[in-house]
């Protein structure tokens, strides 16, 4: 039995605006409204406009609450400031990769969890079993929440126009709370795309007129409603992993090049602490792939599971890949052998079905915004 896809608050909209919908993890969301190409452009120049409903909202309450989640998650969660958020993954008890999820602290017992859509319920189920003999609440918000996210230069002006929140004092991986065109929002500011921007998260009801009055808003700075394909390239040009494809059950944050947000000096256990300082260890001594980029010598595009191959030999796997409208070149990101991970390594090429196209090896992220 097929069950229908979920829909967000903003379904209607987005097809009156000629959008070509796609299934994503269960949700039906745009993939894009017109070109790819000219969306991607619009972030990196200008404004784009995303629906992100899709994304699992999940909150934690009471006066044990920070004490689950450094229980449950990687960070330390205790040294978030009230108003401020973090990066961080959920582990298996091996070490593998559950999810890489942001945590707001909203208040000094109140957080709130964003998971990935495909992995929320995952999440959802491992939170609240970790949180058994703890005097906290979890709880599934995931329809408490429409999230509409405006990225790119010009998302600070257009935002500014609608709320008296001070965005000049909100920095990067913060949140507050605020009113936007009259709709009161959870304003953050974590940004997935290279570009500044903001997230908005507001009551569902509320989302068809606050979509309409950012695009109200950006109109004369050239504005554009932006879909999942166009996010997934700009996620692919600033580096930045993504669940299923460059983190999975099967590896670690340490195997992921990401072993920062593991945080040993936490007070108490967590989750999968015994494998991952096994896993640190390792890749201390004895790394056995990297995570690199790649960028293609010629015009052919490399997608996830490709090999990467030099001197005949497999060394590696793309991840992801996609053509870089900013850089004009077919780009990916792959975990490739330690031997043959070093920006400017020659020789190395990805097997594009039968055929050794060239690639130059190069350190992430492919593109960083002008300060």
């Amino acid at each position: 039995m097929s069950t229908a896809p979920r829909l967000t608050a903003l379904d209607a909209l987005h097809r009156s605006l000629g959008a070509t919908m796609t299934d994503f993890a269960g949700w039906d969301m745009p993939l894009r409204y017109a070109s790819e190409r000219d969306e991607h452009n619009a972030v990196r120049t200008r404004a784009g406009l995303f629906d992100l409903s899709h994304m699992g909202e999940i909150t934690l309450t009471g006066p044990e609450a920070v004490k689950v989640l450094d229980y449950a998650l990687v960070g330390n969660i205790s040294t978030v400031g009230v108003g401020r958020a973090r990066y961080t993954h959920i582990c298996q008890e091996d070490g593998g990769i559950l999810d890489d999820l942001i945590v707001y602290r909203l208040g000094e017992t109140e957080f709130m969890v964003v998971a990935n859509a495909s992995n929320a319920q995952v999440v959802l189920d491992a939170i609240t079993e970790r949180a058994a003999g703890f005097d906290a609440e979890v709880r599934d918000d995931r329809d408490a929440y429409a999230l509409i996210a405006v990225q790119g230069p010009e998302s600070p002006g257009i935002l500014k126009s609608l709320t008296d929140a001070d965005l000049d004092g909100l920095k990067y991986y913060a949140g507050l709370p605020g009113t936007v065109a009259g709709v009161p929002a959870l304003i953050a500011r974590t940004g997935y795309t290279g570009e500044d921007g903001f997230e908005l998260f507001v009551s569902p009801e509320h989302a068809v007129a606050l979509w309409q009055a950012l695009t109200e808003a950006g109109a004369g700075v050239g504005l554009v409603p932006a879909g999942l394909s166009c996010r997934d390239t700009l996620r692919l040009e600033a580096g930045m992993p993504l669940y299923g494809h460059e983190l999975t059950t099967s590896l670690t944050p340490f195997d992921a090049g990401l072993g920062r947000v593991v945080k040993f000096e936490k007070e108490g256990d967590f989750v999968g602490r015994a494998a991952l300082e096994a896993a640190a260890e390792k890749a201390a001594t004895n790394p056995p792939r990297k995570l690199v980029g790649l960028i293609a010598e010629g015009r052919r595009v490399p997608r996830a599971g490709f090999p990467v191959v030099a001197d005949g030999q497999v060394v590696g796997e793309v991840t992801s890949g996609a053509p870089s409208p900013t850089l004009g070149k077919p780009i990916a990101m792959a975990y490739v052998d330690a031997a043959h991970a070093a920006p400017g390594t020659s020789g190395v090429g990805v097997d594009i079905r039968g055929t050794h196209e060239p690639y130059e090896v190069v350190a992430l992220p492919f593109y960083k915004r002008q300060k």
